[in-house]
């Protein structure tokens, strides 16, 4: 495989004429949209009719192409937000809306050495592989046997082959991150879980000094738990939490309006920065809202809470 090749295999990105063994999307006039592998000599069935492969393969992306009944379906590669949204699913997938907030607000770069827990169906897996490139390393950790046989259906699909950069390893990561990524040599952490906030220690000592550590989490329970624990644990940066929420717009002439269709509330995002071992984070004076740290709160508390008076 010639270097530009082995370059678009690593993106998860192909050019020039369509070939066997290739993902193709076609979309109707509706939206309705169908993923396809191309075989030579096969056929693809819609309630339109039938489309020949052999009419696609050799034609560069971005045709359209009529059924045996009429129906014209527009023809292109899928992206990889497109990819994630329509794969196979073992557990739910990270939005394109949420991995694009993971890779920009963590800073994962070209050459990152990345730990992902939760691998789930592998849709984040992609994302995080396409930043860190062929010399970066993604270490994934998934408890769930089922759900790491998906992901590695599904990034393998995307990638048309094994990733050189990735490694997946189906366990806890607590018990099974010492084996592969040695203390101090991460440099982010991405905990997409039930309970991210079992795995700060550990998420700790695997980070280099100015490493950062996202977590992914549904609901305001787990949200107030893993900013809390990080709060304790002392030597990271003041948590910083948020979500993301995205609309279309509807724009024809002079209508121009929010389409009546959003992406809401999909997850909330907290990041924080490794302090150097040993060094604490400063103490941030904060004015907790009434009953907050109250006899009926029993999660984690930092040891250096200051309530602002307004001195």
């Amino acid at each position: 495989m010639t270097d530009e090749a082995n370059r678009q295999s690593w993106s998860g990105v192909s050019r020039g004429p369509l070939k066997p063994g290739e993902w193709v999307r076609l979309v109707d006039g509706k939206g309705r949209r169908h993923n396809i592998c191309l075989e030579s000599g096969k056929s693809f069935h819609t309630n339109r009719g039938g489309i020949e492969h052999d009419e696609l393969i050799g034609r560069d992306e971005g045709f359209t192409v009529t059924s045996t009944s009429g129906g014209e379906y527009l023809v292109f590669r899928p992206m990889l937000n497109e990819f994630v949204v329509s794969m196979p699913r073992g557990a739910a997938v990270v939005y394109p809306k949420d991995a694009a907030q993971i890779v920009a607000m963590a800073d994962i770069f070209p050459g990152a050495r990345v730990v992902e827990a939760g691998v789930g169906s592998g849709a984040l897996t992609c994302s995080l592989l396409r930043a860190v490139g062929p010399t970066g390393r993604v270490s994934s950790y998934e408890r769930r046997e089922e759900f790491a046989d998906v992901a590695r259906k599904n990034v393998t699909q995307f990638f048309g082959g094994d990733h050189p950069a990735w490694e997946l390893t189906v366990g806890d990561l607590v018990e099974s991150i010492g084996g592969v990524d040695a203390a101090g040599t991460v440099d982010r952490v991405v905990l997409d879980m039930l309970a991210p906030w079992e795995c700060v220690d550990a998420v700790a000592e695997a980070l280099v000094p100015g490493g950062v550590v996202v977590a992914y989490v549904a609901t305001t329970t787990q949200l107030g738990k893993v900013v809390e624990t990080l709060r304790a644990h002392g030597e990271f940066t003041e948590p910083q939490p948020w979500e993301t929420l995205v609309r279309e717009w509807h724009v024809e002439g002079l209508a121009v309006r929010p389409s009546h269709k959003m992406n809401g509330h999909t997850g909330f995002l907290v990041t924080a920065r490794r302090m150097a071992p040993g060094n604490p984070a400063p103490r941030k004076k904060r004015r907790p809202a009434p009953g907050a740290y109250g006899e009926d709160y029993s999660g984690p508390r930092p040891s250096d809470l200051v309530e602002d008076t307004g001195d």
